[in-house]
């Protein structure tokens, strides 16, 4: 675990001195388990945003945007009502827990000064945040509740007495000495990382994998002094907030880790950081919440057509017996005076071979020799007409295929808002059923909402992140000689600059997000294809999404996703 307590520390340390003293301008509530809130301080705007996400819960300063609910859940009317206005009195942590208490001043709706303590818990699937009445130690309201019933330690409800989460009793790294590490380990046992983790507070298994991998072969005369060299460091305030990413999984920590392989890199603030490595992650865990439904109709689809195809196909190679029923036709007339109800096959010279090589041909008992030879030329012309039939079958389940496969790789990209898109399209198309309350007028159209990139150069770029974000992008917005993008023979979203003639380092950076926001998306050397985008045609009654287009040319990169951020906040 990247966020333990001596990350809080800092981290508490890094927001303390920028928002001590601040006022709290406005709060939002974008998602059930986080909120942000506004903050002026040091003449300055400030976003904190404050997450109890089982997963992601954090606490840190970020520059991104967060789309906001029409109607504000009740804790973030509750937040608003007690601490809008309110000024930021003292930021500190509890310990080395990973609890941060915000001591906040103001006055009331009566006029009487106030103070509130405003509770982070970073716990994975407890965190919580709370609000607490300082004077009457009462919790106000909290954007978790918990009852007797799950905790029987404690219940965190409105109206209830704040009670700490249990102490774990442990010692204090920060004013160990090597004589205290020694006493509390023992070297013979093994697992000395987890001796570290159930001995000193605040360490995680992360921090104390790095002190044994920093002392080498871990024993006594070498692991007190490399603990103690990380504490050090941490109680200097010698951060170096890095991110080390090893191409399948990225860690982060206020302090480069030698124990991890990887690519590192180091960060500004410890906020930033943050912002970088959570990047998109919260958002497609909540995106997988709200389409988890999507995603399994999708899959279904697929799947179905996929079947669909392998049966067509075997349909298709017993169409393909045609001209043998034909044959068998011919040769059975032709050979109508050797045959006799009643046979149950017959053996004849194929006049259309050399060789005239004898042709075994299976009769039905029943039938004259007549009807025999009429079956076969029967069969013959049912099985021709199948073939078109079937291969039109088989290239309409190709396409419905191909059309799932790029709704599916949309909704793994997709924000919450895309989400909604790609349900209203799957009920446009009548793949889904309308769900409308009665006496609700149907809203009236509203154009997407597509996101924007800027290049190195200055260039707008906007990508679609849904089929309705690239019919709007492509067919209505993109002027003629704009530069359209998108990756070759893979799904993925349109890409326009809107710029007639862009240098080719636009062009690189524009396929760089063609290529990101693609099924190729953790592929390198990705083909990308960019033309004008006079030249991108949607085909009468084509699916939503697809065109077709000419004069292209293409060029070969890679993903990457700080570049697509440095482009996001350009």
């Amino acid at each position: 675990m990247s966020f333990d307590g001596l990350f809080t520390k800092a981290m508490t340390e890094e927001i303390s001195g920028l928002l001590t003293g601040g006022r709290i301008n406005k709060i939002h509530q974008p998602y059930k388990n986080e909120t942000i809130l506004s903050i002026r301080a040091g003449g300055k705007n400030h976003k904190l945003l404050l997450s109890a996400h089982p997963s992601y819960a954090r606490m840190q300063i970020t520059q991104e945007t967060y789309e906001n609910p029409k109607e504000p859940p009740m804790f973030c009317i509750l937040m608003r009502k007690h601490l809008e206005g309110y000024v930021i009195e003292n930021i500190y942590q509890s310990g080395l827990d990973r609890v941060i208490i915000f001591e906040v001043k103001g006055r009331n709706e009566l006029g009487d000064v106030s103070v509130k303590q405003l509770i982070v818990e970073i716990m994975g699937r407890h965190s919580n945040i709370i609000l607490v009445d300082k004077v009457k130690n009462m919790i106000i309201d909290s954007i978790k509740h918990v009852s007797y019933a799950v905790s029987s330690y404690r219940a965190v409800l409105p109206g209830q007495i704040y009670k700490a989460p249990p102490a774990q009793e442990k010692a204090n790294p920060f004013e160990a000495t090597e004589e205290d590490i020694l006493r509390k380990l023992d070297f013979n046992a093994g697992q000395v990382d987890k001796q570290l983790v159930n001995h000193f507070s605040g360490i995680s298994p992360l921090f104390a994998r790095e002190a044994v991998h920093q002392a080498g072969l871990a024993n006594r005369s070498t692991l007190p002094g490399a603990f103690l060299s990380l504490i050090g460091k941490i109680a200097r305030k010698e951060y170096r907030p890095t991110l080390i990413a090893d191409g399948t999984k990225e860690s982060f920590y206020m302090l480069p880790l030698k124990s991890l392989k990887g690519e590192s890199r180091t960060f500004a603030s410890l906020s930033e950081l943050l912002d970088r490595f959570y990047f998109g992650k919260a958002e497609r865990d909540r995106v997988k919440q709200q389409g988890n439904d999507l995603e399994r109709f999708i899959a279904n689809e697929i799947d179905k057509n996929e079947k669909k195809i392998q049966k067509l196909g075997r349909t298709l190679l017993e169409s393909e017996k045609a001209q043998a029923y034909q044959l068998f036709g011919e040769l059975l007339t032709a050979n109508l005076y050797q045959m006799e109800k009643g046979m149950k096959e017959i053996s004849v010279s194929n006049y259309y071979e050399e060789d005239g090589r004898m042709v075994t041909i299976p009769l039905d008992p029943q039938k004259t020799p007549s009807e025999n030879a009429q079956k076969y030329f029967s069969r013959y012309q049912k099985a021709k007409n199948a073939i078109g039939i079937v291969q039109q079958q088989i290239d309409l389940a190709k396409g419905e295929s191909a059309y799932f496969d790029t709704l599916l790789q949309q909704l793994h990209s997709a924000s919450p808002r895309d989400i909604e898109e790609i349900r209203e399209e799957l009920q446009e198309e009548g793949y889904l059923k309308q769900k409308q309350k009665k006496g609700m007028k149907k809203p009236a159209h509203v154009k997407p909402q597509l996101e924007r990139y800027f290049s190195a150069d200055g260039d707008e770029i906007l990508v679609g992140k849904n089929n309705k974000q690239n019919d709007y992008l492509t067919n209505k917005l993109a002027r003629r000689d704009e530069i359209w993008l998108h990756t070759k023979d893979i799904p993925g979203s349109h890409v326009v600059i809107r710029n007639e003639s862009p240098t080719e380092q636009t062009i690189h950076e524009a396929a760089v997000l063609a290529a990101y926001f693609s099924k190729a998306k953790s592929s390198s050397s990705v083909p990308v294809d960019f033309t004008k985008a006079r030249h991108v045609k949607k085909p009468s009654g084509a699916k939503p999404g697809f065109v077709i287009y000419e004069n292209q040319q293409t060029i070969y990169v890679t993903p990457d996703a700080d570049q697509v951020i440095r482009m996001k906040q350009a």
